[in-house]
């Protein structure tokens, strides 16, 4: 019997580090693993092995977790009815079974799992060595319950594989806790993987803050358009917006003006425009616009309508952040009143004023605040039209014509004010 309470005590141990384990090594992170292997710590090799095939290690945890927890179990109600063997102590079995139940999760369970959460960079390099050895003992059953588990939830099989996008988004948010990583390249990280979800129409200057020229107003009219916004780039059009012919650099009309030869026609020194739709996706532009040697693009609506344009450096600017020059003009875009209060440009994006929020406002219909009041008005706001949705109330602040300018975001208490007031 003191044999029996022997095994039942080496499970106990047995189940600690295997508790351990588990916490640890979900805890921890392939990219501070990686640290610790440059670091030179011990056992950091095999933890990077345990590490690139996760899934296959952590189901020899668990298969072992479940050996040791029913064995020890059914251990202790042996014992337990040797010791109680009269009639009616069957209580008394149940009583046993109940009392180590309980101390198991205190002492296994909580204690262990809360070691290796807190000290999760230790444990894992304690346990490694255990955690390799029983992967590669199990190899065979645990191969069985993913094959299973494989079956069972198609689709979702358990898989190695290089960095994902959420590991690589933790490990710079881990890096930038740590102080490896400054906050601009942080957040340049995740401007990368934002990009890359981005619509044309989403980084695009709309159509009514297109600067362009009519083909038969000639070349100084076009360099007075330069000289007025500062713009190298202006494109041209026929009868109308919806014409672009196409596009005069400021390097071909200076060299013109240069020889003496300003009365040549625009159509002389046009360059074809390049045209994209504006639901194609903003980086794989970036590309064209790069592979074409280009910087303008002309963005078209599905009716092939122009709908704006966009140029390499508002796509930059998605990446690196405002690119301002001596000839932008000092727009605030967002300018905070309070916490929960902001005066904001009816260009700024549906996504932007969420995350400054906390909110979850609709964005799939609408890109802009500004799309966003006009689709909650139903028709042409007002100065002073209020909306509200998604616990977020809009007032329409400024208006330019028919465009919304200026809006005044305010996080509500209450988001079922999803009422409409003028």
């Amino acid at each position: 019997m003191n044999l029996l309470w022997g095994v039942v005590g080496v499970l106990v141990i047995v189940g600690s580090l295997l508790a351990v384990s588990e916490a640890s090594l979900t805890r921890i992170t392939r990219v501070r693993v990686m640290s610790l292997k440059e670091d030179g710590r011990r056992n950091a090799g095999l933890l990077e092995k345990i590490e690139a095939d996760l899934p296959r290690y952590l189901n020899s945890v668990y298969f072992s977790v479940m050996l040791v927890q029913n064995g020890s179990a059914i251990l202790v109600a042996i014992l337990a009815e040797r010791l109680f063997t009269g009639e009616g102590d069957g209580w008394w079995v149940a009583l046993v079974s109940a009392v180590f139940t309980l101390a198991y999760f205190v002492f296994v369970e909580a204690m262990s799992k809360t070691f290796g959460v807190v000290h999760s960079d230790r444990a894992a390099l304690l346990v490694a060595p255990i955690v390799y050895g029983l992967g590669r003992a199990l190899a065979l059953p645990t191969r069985a319950l993913i094959g299973l588990a494989n079956v069972l939830i198609p689709g979702q099989g358990l898989k190695e594989g290089p960095f994902v996008e959420e590991e690589i988004r933790s490990m710079a948010a881990v890096g930038h806790e740590e102080g490896t990583l400054e906050q601009r390249e942080a957040q340049l990280i995740h401007s990368v993987f934002d990009f890359g979800d981005r619509l044309v129409r989403e980084v695009m200057v709309p159509r009514p803050d297109m600067v362009a020229a009519p083909v038969n107003g000639g070349m100084q009219r076009v360099l007075d358009l330069m000289l007025q916004h500062g713009h190298s780039r202006i494109p041209v059009y026929s009868s109308g917006i919806d014409e672009i012919v196409g596009v005069v650099y400021a390097k071909d009309l200076l060299r013109h003006l240069h020889a003496g030869k300003g009365d040549v026609r625009l159509t002389a020194i046009l360059r074809d425009p390049i045209f994209v739709p504006e639901t194609n996706k903003a980086a794989q532009l970036l590309q064209d616009m790069q592979s074409r040697r280009v910087h303008i693009a002309i963005v078209t609506d599905e009716y092939g309508s122009t709908a704006g344009m966009v140029t390499i450096e508002d796509l930059l600017e998605e990446l690196v952040g405002e690119i301002a020059d001596e000839y932008d003009t000092a727009e605030q875009e967002l300018e905070k009143i309070s916490d929960d209060k902001y005066l904001v440009s009816g260009r700024l994006s549906v996504s932007d004023i969420s995350e400054l929020l906390g909110v979850d406002l609709p964005r799939e219909q609408w890109d802009t605040v500004a799309g966003l009041v006009y689709g909650l008005v139903g028709g042409v706001p007002t100065q002073g039209t209020v909306v509200s949705t998604g616990g977020v109330l809009l007032t329409v602040e400024q208006l330019q014509g028919r465009r919304i300018a200026k809006v005044l975001v305010e996080r509500v208490e209450d988001p079922s004010r999803d009422a409409l007031a003028e």
